[in-house]
């Protein structure tokens, strides 16, 4: 296996159609939105208190922290979202407001480089005194983050030469050299800041902190037990041990997807940098362990992960309860992460179908389609009245919420969908790839004398199958490697208007090698049917059950559609399912219909228990995209509904 090379944000403009649309969404609602919420402005949410914490921190305010240790964070996801809107359109206002951000950070920043505010007001001279919960690093890494985006949206080092400062501090505070703290964060996020920090710069020693990190973690003796000890803090919880931190066994002999889902996932990313670029087999080997245990074992049919809510965590294998589900929206983010990068180190067409799932169902449902309400904690089944009532659905909301005082997801969504077009493309020196079907333009560092190679791609994927590809300007020998989704059970394909006869496909990837020139035209038409899905049988939950989904598009039934009691509906597989492209209150949408049934209510004073079956009546089920179910009145909702 070789590694492929991202063609990156900057490569392509995202056009029209479905990632258009929320780009514009995210530019011209979310942001502005974020920023007020980030501010305290947002009337009835909970307060963030993060840009105020920066504030004081920089001596420009006087108070109290106020809020979660890691607030800081949220302002440094949202200056990456916000720079990606800079690089896809100029808007004075907002870069006005990502100035003054890293104005604030710089401001905040402390003589040697260090920043967190929590522990720069609250706790000065106990840095790196609680690297398991303290979240220094990991608000480090997002920093690191943000400052590479702006850099390559704008040009502007103001943010970089900030951070650079930053990572010499860190340099100087850890490492195996002595005098340095052999230590890590509870929290994974530096390691693929760092990673992403020496693409940038070239700099070897930035890479070798992030290799340090990731080496580092799990090494025994561990440093989070001295430092537990150092501490007095005593014994931990079992759901929050070691594996919670994924600390458990250097990560070269871990072989399960263990522990908080999201910290599982940005470790796990920063492995596949790793193993990008130093072709470490011990790490892809313990990669694809580790991937199947979490794609193949422990991952909901919508793309999320993290089963569990005390601990945001994983649990074992098939454990995948609908109505409880944590299904972290930021744990969705990051598996598609984390399956971005498996595809640059094996371009294999499975990362990509979960790098999809992931998108278009997990993470998608994270934000309204206003863009102003945002879930957290995202189930495949809500009964608004049993949400109320008990106590372990007290996570759950069927209304999304305005914002959190925990709020890692709202900016973390707003900066995948600004960084969409990053996940479309990738590119060796005689093949490009087309991971991800979106509207735009592309443009690749390389061709003939003439100029680059550019393809523009016309689509209304996912909605519809059909995705047409030109090839602009460039021309010469090479491979154009279309992905064949796994869901799509035949496809066609024509080239310059005659169909490809016998189309060779390798690791699900549809190759035309051939000479190309400019004008040339490839047309891709995937089945969109609907399909029924079953879970396996371990999936105690999905047991005797069945869903729909529909291209990339995994299908629910809201109560809005189908009246109270979706738990008794019950669908036949056999029926044939109607779908169609409807416009809703919240935008577009399709709508899927099955035929079915409903156990009719009993009679009024019937016993709770009796020998009389069910009765039923027969109706069709309408099912919409589990993306956009709560848009609407507040109600029901399922995935998995019973199957004849």
């Amino acid at each position: 296996m070789s590694s492929i090379a991202e063609l990156g944000f900057e490569g392509v403009t995202v056009g029209s159609g479905f990632w258009g649309e929320r780009q514009r969404l995210v530019s011209e609602k979310v942001l502005p939105y974020q920023w007020k919420a980030l501010n305290d402005e947002i009337q009835g949410a909970e307060p963030s208190h993060a840009i105020e914490n920066l504030r004081i921190a920089a001596g420009l305010s006087s108070g109290e922290f106020h809020g979660f240790i890691f607030q800081d964070s949220d302002v440094a996801k949202w200056i990456e979202a916000a720079s990606y809107a800079l690089a896809a359109r100029p808007d004075p206002e907002l870069e006005r407001r990502v100035d003054e951000a890293v104005e604030l950070i710089a401001a905040a920043q402390e003589s040697d480089g260090y920043i967190q505010s929590y522990y720069s007001i609250k706790s000065p001279g106990k840095r790196w005194t609680d690297l398991e919960w303290g979240h220094e690093l990991y608000c480090g890494g997002h920093l690191i983050e943000a400052a590479v985006a702006h850099n390559r949206a704008t040009g502007s080092r103001r943010l970089l030469d900030v951070m650079l400062r930053y990572v010499d501090c860190v340099d100087a505070a850890f490492g195996r050299e002595e005098g340095k703290r052999r230590g890590y964060d509870g929290h994974p996020e530096i390691e693929l800041a760092l990673f992403k920090l020496y693409r940038l710069t070239r700099d070897e020693r930035h890479l070798g902190l992030a290799r340090y990190f990731v080496d580092e973690r799990g090494v025994r003796p561990c440093y989070f037990d001295a430092e537990r000890e150092a501490l007095g803090t005593g014994e931990r919880n079992r759901h929050l041990g070691l594996d919670y931190f994924q600390a458990n066994a250097p990560v070269r002999e871990q072989r399960e997807a263990v522990g908080h889902s999201v910290r599982g996932a940005y470790l796990y990313s920063a492995m596949a940098d790793y193993a990008a670029l130093s072709g470490d087999e011990e790490l892809r080997a313990a990669l694809a362990s580790i991937w199947e245990s979490a794609t193949g074992r422990r991952m909901y049919v919508t793309g999320g992960i993290g089963s569990q809510h005390f601990g945001e965590r994983f649990t074992i294998d098939y454990d995948l309860p609908g109505d409880t589900a944590y299904a972290e929206t930021c744990a969705s983010i990051g598996l598609a992460l984390w399956a971005w990068r498996m595809l640059l180190i094996d371009p294999d067409s499975r990362y990509a179908d979960v790098l999809e799932r992931a998108l278009y169902n997990g993470a998608l449902a994270g934000m309204s389609a206003d863009g102003t309400r945002f879930f957290y904690v995202n189930p495949l089944a809500a009964i608004p009245r049993v949400a109320a009532a008990r106590y372990d659905h007290e996570l759950v909301k069927t209304r999304r919420v305005q914002w959190f005082g925990c709020a890692c997801c709202p900016p973390n969504i707003a900066r995948l969908i600004g960084s969409i077009g990053g996940y479309a493309y990738a590119y060796d020196e005689r093949s490009i790839w087309a991971h991800n079907y979106v509207a735009g333009e592309a443009r690749f560092p390389f061709g003939p004398a003439g100029g680059a190679w550019r393809l523009e791609t016309e689509t209304e994927y996912p909605w519809e199958g059909l995705v047409r590809i030109v090839v602009s300007s460039g021309g010469g020998r090479r491979a154009l490697r279309l992905r064949i989704p796994g869901w799509s059970a035949s496809f066609i394909c024509r080239l310059n208007g005659e169909r490809v006869a016998a189309p060779r496909v390798e690791k699900g990837y549809l190759v035309l090698d051939r000479e190309w020139k400019p004008g040339d035209v490839v047309e891709l038409e995937l089945d969109m049917g609907a399909r029924v899905l079953y879970a396996r049988p371990e999936v105690d939950e999905a047991a005797g059950q069945a869903c729909l989904a529909r291209g990339p598009f995994v299908l629910c039934a809201e109560e809005e559609d189908n009246g109270p009691g979706l738990s008794r509906l019950e669908i036949d597989p056999q029926s044939a399912i109607s779908v169609s492209r409807v416009r809703e209150s919240f935008g577009e949408s399709v709508s899927a219909e099955i035929g079915g049934r409903k156990a009719l209510a009993p009679v009024e004073g019937a016993p709770l228990y009796s020998t009389e079956p069910p009765r039923y009546e027969g109706r069709r089920i309408r099912m919409i995209p589990y993306f956009q179910w709560a848009n609407r009145s507040e109600g029901e909702m399922r995935v998995w509904l019973r199957a004849k």
